[in-house]
């Protein structure tokens, strides 16, 4: 049997360049002590604490600006394959300070709270199957007092987030740049080196998503129109449009870039799905947007055209608020293939789940009949999100039992 232990240090270094997620690059560390020491600690690419950024050249009415990263992990139990259909839990968690975890909504900006009473303080990953589905930047407008009781800034500060994508701008160095849209639909980019916002205004048609892909910027506008976006500002055009829907999405998906398009509609007060008379009050009079269905295209950067995709195959697509991202229904535990899940305001939960979701809760989308449904119709799906599974509490307990032991 080889040993692994014994690869050439520059092998161990060019392995750890790819690792693109700072938690594979934590395990590839854990493996043993000459692949530890083979990698610093924190890759160059990603700074350990992001700083507060300055609004010069983009806002004159806010302090500055928080920059937060979040990941979405699937867990599983450990050597789960030798498991005949293991549960699944889909979660995203953010690090705001070094040890101090929040666990969100996977496809949305609130944190999973309250959480079950039997739920482990501590949650440590390595004691799981994890794999990580998908990344988000979060860009916090502060202008008001988001330290004031010493919290993080938790929900209130999602008010003024916008969705971010971040580029690491040189191998040997901390820079960065980051990517988003500004209130105005024109795209934003904001460089670490100069410590300034640059509005792009090239903008026949505002911008609905923006995503980094193969190392490159890539924004999508209302109409579909596709766009790569050059550090020095600088569009270049990679698709025309297909118009059609109402907002477009960009998701990565098995190497390939898609364009989804969401069509919307508008529902009326009697529509929405609210057995609560209290909030049957609270929507009276007021009319809201629904999702009635979805298009899928494939980006063909050779005829500069979004190809239609009739099927997704074993694929899943998640569309969240701050990040989209792709998983293989034979990873999802049983999951049906060939389906988009989303966030919308029309299926509103009126369970015990409420809470934990904000009022906005999931929908599904199904490419092969093009039915569209709460995910509560989709029991496969639905324990993906909530409640978390038993094993990770058991797994935990298993875990602070051994430490225990091993201090008496």
């Amino acid at each position: 049997m080889a040993d692994w232990s014994k690869l050439p240090k520059d092998l161990l270094e060019e392995i750890a360049r790819r690792l693109e997620s700072a938690f594979y690059l934590l395990r590839f560390r854990s493996v043993c002590s000459s692949w530890r020491s083979s990698v610093t600690s924190r890759p160059r690419r990603l700074p350990g604490r992001f700083p507060f950024l300055t609004n010069h050249g983009i806002c004159a009415t806010s302090l500055g600006f928080h920059l937060s990263q979040r990941s979405i992990f699937l867990m599983g139990l450990p050597n789960s394959r030798n498991q005949r259909d293991p549960d699944r839990w889909l979660v995203k968690i953010e690090e705001d300070v070094p040890g101090r975890m929040h666990l969100l909504n996977p496809l949305s900006r609130f944190q999973l709270k309250p959480l079950p009473e039997a739920f482990p303080k501590v949650l440590d990953l390595s004691k799981f199957s994890v794999f990580e589905l998908g990344g988000e930047f979060v860009l916090h407008y502060v202008h008001f007092r988001p330290f004031g009781n010493g919290n993080s800034l938790g929900d209130d500060g999602n008010l003024y987030m916008e969705k971010v994508v971040f580029m690491c701008s040189g191998s040997e160095s901390n820079d960065f740049v980051l990517l988003t849209i500004h209130v105005s639909g024109k795209l934003a980019m904001f460089k670490s080196e100069d410590k300034r916002w640059t509005i792009i205004h090239d903008m026949p048609s505002p911008y609905d998503d923006v995503i980094m892909f193969k190392g490159q910027f890539y924004a999508v506008d209302g109409t579909g129109r596709s766009v790569t976006v050059g550090l020095n500002s600088n569009l270049s055009l990679v698709a025309n449009p297909v118009f059609g829907g109402d907002k477009k999405f960009l998701v990565e998906s098995s190497g390939e870039l898609l364009v989804v398009d969401m069509y919307l509609s508008i529902a009326a007060p009697g529509d929405l799905d609210v057995d609560d008379e209290v909030l049957q009050m609270q929507f009276s009079g007021c009319l809201t947007e629904r999702t009635v269905r979805f298009e899928v295209f494939k980006l063909d950067r050779e005829g500069k055209k979004l190809v239609e995709m009739k099927s997704l195959g074993d694929r899943v697509l998640f569309l969240g608020d701050d990040c989209t991202f792709s998983a293989s229904a034979s990873q999802l535990s049983g999951c049906k293939g060939n389906c988009i899940l989303f966030t919308d305001n029309f299926f509103y939960m009126g369970s015990e789940e409420e809470c934990v979701f904000k009022a906005r809760d999931i929908g599904v989308f199904d490419l092969d009949d093009g039915g569209i449904a709460p995910l509560s119709d989709y029991p496969e799906y639905s324990k993906l999100f909530w409640p978390p599974p038993d094993w990770v509490a058991s797994t935990t307990s298993e875990v602070q039992t051994q430490l225990e032991e091993l201090a008496i």
